[in-house]
């Protein structure tokens, strides 16, 4: 259903990838070691971007990198029932079956070294399906022994941002995490390598969708802390990433409502035109949104751009 997209936009392209990262993951990990523990991705220092307002949190809490917990894995080789228990799991195109024998893999082996591809394949599958608390808690596990997961940190940034609640009890917490998630997710992106088994076609509108989940995630992050002006340079990136015939709209909404704040609101009729132009649930809003934004632009005195 298109009004799902309102919470989580269903970029294919996205869990395409995290399909096929976790079958080149796990045929690489099979790989390693009569023995040998996986290797884990070198941590590359995010840049730091200092954000106005009271709310800023030191640097050094603010733009660290998620801590990965020490690994605990099973040295043994893999047995062959278990290499084709992961391969089945990966190779499912069926998200429901993809999910079940992904649980019933990490049940009856917690600590193989295919655990990272079965929480991509749970990612990928509680993504397609829409059950959003346990995609974050398996996106969470999968960050804790992949913090370099570009396409997870993305899913994971724009989710946190769109399911925030301002009187949940770690609601602080949870926006920290969007931004953080977001933040890291758009530096990683463009120095993501092409799996084997994916085309070159496909691998770029991977990276433009996780793009257009990161900047989405970290746009939100600024509106909700009413940090419209620095909201809309990600939000436009965003949308303009978005190469789909049925952009998502909320990307479209929350531009306006971000240009709207600004005052720029012949950008912000724009943005809700879009977003008007796009079946959703949000398609009267979008119309009544953009309406209102053209009568502000005739009475008010529209800021600079």
């Amino acid at each position: 259903m298109r009004g799902k997209r309102i919470t989580l936009v269903g970029v294919g392209a996205v869990m395409l990838f995290l399909l096929c990262r976790a079958a080149s993951a796990g045929a690489q990990t099979g790989q390693q070691g009569q023995g040998g523990q996986a290797q884990q991705p070198s941590q590359q220092q995010p840049g730091q971007q200092q954000q106005p307002g009271q709310q800023q949190q030191p640097a050094a809490d603010k733009d660290k990198q998620p801590n990965p917990a020490p690994l605990s894995m099973d040295n043994a080789p893999a047995t062959p029932e278990e290499e084709a228990a992961a391969k089945a799991a990966q190779q499912s195109t069926d998200p429901n079956k993809r999910i079940q024998m992904a649980e019933e893999f990490l049940q009856k082996y917690p600590q193989s070294r295919y655990r990272p591809a079965m929480y991509q394949a749970l990612v990928s599958g509680y993504f397609a399906t829409q059950q959003v608390p346990k995609m974050l808690e398996a996106g969470e596990k999968e960050v804790e022994l992949n913090p370099n997961d570009a396409p997870v940190l993305a899913v994971m940034g724009q989710a946190l941002a769109r399911t925030y609640n301002a009187k949940a009890p770690d609601a602080a917490k949870q926006l920290d995490k969007a931004e953080l998630y977001s933040k890291r997710a758009i530096e990683i992106t463009p120095t993501l390598a092409k799996p084997e088994n994916l085309t070159d076609e496909a691998f770029s509108n991977a990276k433009n969708d996780t793009l257009v989940m990161a900047h989405s995630g970290l746009g939100l992050v600024y509106i909700r802390r009413q940090k419209f002006s620095d909201a809309i340079p990600e939000l436009e990136q965003s949308v303009k990433a978005d190469s789909h015939p049925d952009p998502d709209p909320v990307n479209y909404y929350l531009l306006g409502v971000a240009n709207k704040q600004t005052s720029h609101f012949e950008a912000a009729a724009a943005a809700f035109s879009k977003c008007a132009t796009v079946q959703s649930t949000l398609q009267a809003t979008c119309k009544t949104s953009a309406e209102d934004a053209k009568k502000q632009g005739s009475t008010q005195l529209s800021a600079p751009n």
